[in-house]
C-alpha cells in the first residue's frame, strides 16, 4: 500500500515526469478511479491516491499519465484509453519505476501485477517483462521516456 512507502519519495519521482500526486483522505472516494474502491485515479496530470492504494496501481496510473503526455494525446479523465502498444509500455514503465522505490522494487511489482490479474501472452508478468516486452521498451525509447 502507498502508506507503506515514503510518500515524498513517490511524489518526487513522479514529479520528475510531470505527474502531480494528490492524496485523498482515508475513507474518501478516489476521484477519477477507473477501477473504483482503493485503486488510483487520473485526471489530466494529477494522480489521486489514498494510503490504502496499492503501489502497483499508483505506478500503473502514473505511467498512463506519462505515456499519454509523451504520445501527444489530450487530457485524461478516469480512462486513459490509448492503443495496446501504449498499454504494454505503461506496464513496462510501471515495473521500471517500481525498482526506483525503496521498500517496493521490481520483484514486488511483478508479484502484485500477477495477483491483481494483469494478463500477458506468456502468462506471468515476469516472463513477459524478461522475454516479450521488446516492443514496449522500444515504444518508451521512441517517445523519449526511457
Amino acid at each position: 500500500m502507498c502508506s507503506e512507502l515514503d510518500c515524498s519519495e513517490l511524489a518526487s519521482m513522479l514529479q520528475g515526469y510531470g505527474v502531480v500526486v494528490s492524496w485523498v483522505p482515508d475513507g474518501a472516494q478516489i476521484p477519477a478511479s477507473y477501477w473504483g474502491d482503493r485503486e488510483a485515479g487520473i485526471r489530466d496530470r494529477v494522480l489521486f491516491l489514498r494510503g490504502d492504494t496499492p503501489v502497483h496501481s499508483a505506478l500503473h496510473e502514473a505511467s498512463h499519465i506519462i505515456c499519454a503526455a509523451a504520445s501527444g494525446r489530450g487530457s485524461l479523465d478516469t480512462d486513459a484509453g490509448g492503443e495496446q502498444i501504449e498499454e504494454d509500455a505503461v506496464c513496462f514503465l510501471q515495473i521500471r519505476l517500481a525498482d526506483r522505490l525503496a521498500g517496493f522494487g521490481k520483484e514486488r511489482a511483478l508479484i502484485d501485477m500477477d495477483a491483481w490479474g494483469y494478463s500477458f501472452r506468456l502468462g506471468k508478468a515476469k516472463t513477459w517483462f524478461e522475454q516479450d516486452a521488446e516492443d514496449a521498451c522500444a515504444w518508451l525509447e521512441q517517445h523519449d521516456i526511457l
